[in-house]
């Protein structure tokens, strides 16, 4: 989704603008359904990356940060990486509580299966269950079902898994977004069909582009709309301001053309400049929409187009 890999540099957050990006947020996050003791997917604030655990020193400050600014429903979202043992694991969940974080989200897909272990997934499934109770969200639960259900205990390459008849079955009817770097590399398994770009010219953006739910900032400083890699609204350390003198169009056209659901006018902008539809078609409008913008970055500068590493790695193997 956001073209997150071990290729892209270690940019940290800096602290200041973790303590800016986090002022400017507190008084306006929703907690959770029920309480800002709890965790809900779509409430609360939760701290992300790439994988926020390589940084463990950091991923507690902010926690803490966090917490003094009484933001509610706080938790975190990881791949479970780092759950080698038990004690380990208590650890970390135990120092994590201690700092603020209500609860976890724990991400099971095929993407990760390749590189985690799935002992460590269901270990920190285990643990974080007897350490935040009922705040743990485990994301896909279908996924986690199916591995179960599978006998994994190990790693399966996604190549391995496409293969297999309940992996091809699940990949369908499982909620894939086909965006980021998503749609190139799911080009080469023949699973979803490709299409031209005016395919997708009547269909709305899914999930919508403008709302005030579930959005994400980002180490640069970028306000990202929903799930749109590499889209930046402005800078969420001046969130106030951004939200009081609102966006210049004018002065972000391909924002302006994907806020009015204008996939047709964006692709002719493109095309003015010497972008020419990609042969295979595409696999969503996300797919068109990025290969637009990264087509459009390396002709001219927009700022909207950020961060600039987003457009790096949309087709890295």
């Amino acid at each position: 989704m956001y073209a997150c890999s071990p290729r892209w540099p270690a940019d940290w957050i800096r602290e200041d603008d973790l303590a800016a990006t986090l002022q400017s947020l507190a008084g306006k996050i929703q907690p959770a359904p029920g309480g800002e003791k709890t965790i809900s997917v779509n409430h609360g604030l939760h701290f992300t990356g790439g994988e926020p655990f390589l940084n463990f020193e950091l991923l507690c400050r902010a926690a803490r940060m966090a917490k003094d600014l009484r933001i509610p429903s706080l938790f975190v979202e990881t791949n479970c990486y780092w759950a080698r043992s038990d004690r380990e694991t208590r650890e970390k969940l135990l120092e994590l509580k201690d700092c603020g974080l209500a609860g976890i989200l724990i991400s099971i897909n095929p993407f990760y299966l390749e590189y985690i272990p799935f002992e460590r997934s269901q270990r920190a499934i285990r643990i974080a269950r007897e350490v935040f109770g009922p705040n743990v969200v485990v994301y896909q639960l279908e996924y986690l079902r199916l591995f179960e259900q599978m006998g994994i205990r190990a790693l399966l390459p996604i190549h391995e898994f496409l293969k297999l008849r309940e992996g091809r079955e699940f990949a369908r009817n499982t909620e894939f977004f086909l965006n980021g770097r998503a749609p190139y590399a799911m080009e080469a398994f023949d699973l979803f069909p490709a299409y031209p770009a005016g395919r997708f010219f009547s269909a709305p953006c899914t999930p919508a582009f403008l709302r005030s739910w579930h959005n994400h900032f980002d180490n640069y400083g970028n306000f990202m709309p929903g799930y749109c890699g590499g889209l930046s609204l402005g800078d969420c350390r001046r969130l106030d301001r951004l939200l009081t003198d609102g966006i210049d169009l004018d002065a972000r056209p391909i924002l302006s053309y994907i806020i009015a659901d204008n996939f047709e006018g964006l692709l002719a902008f493109a095309v003015q400049r010497g972008y020419r539809e990609r042969p295979s078609g595409y696999l969503s409008k996300c797919h068109l929409c990025a290969d637009i913008r990264k087509f459009l970055l390396q002709v001219e500068d927009f700022a909207e187009l950020e961060p600039r590493e987003f457009y790096d790695q949309l087709e890295a193997g």
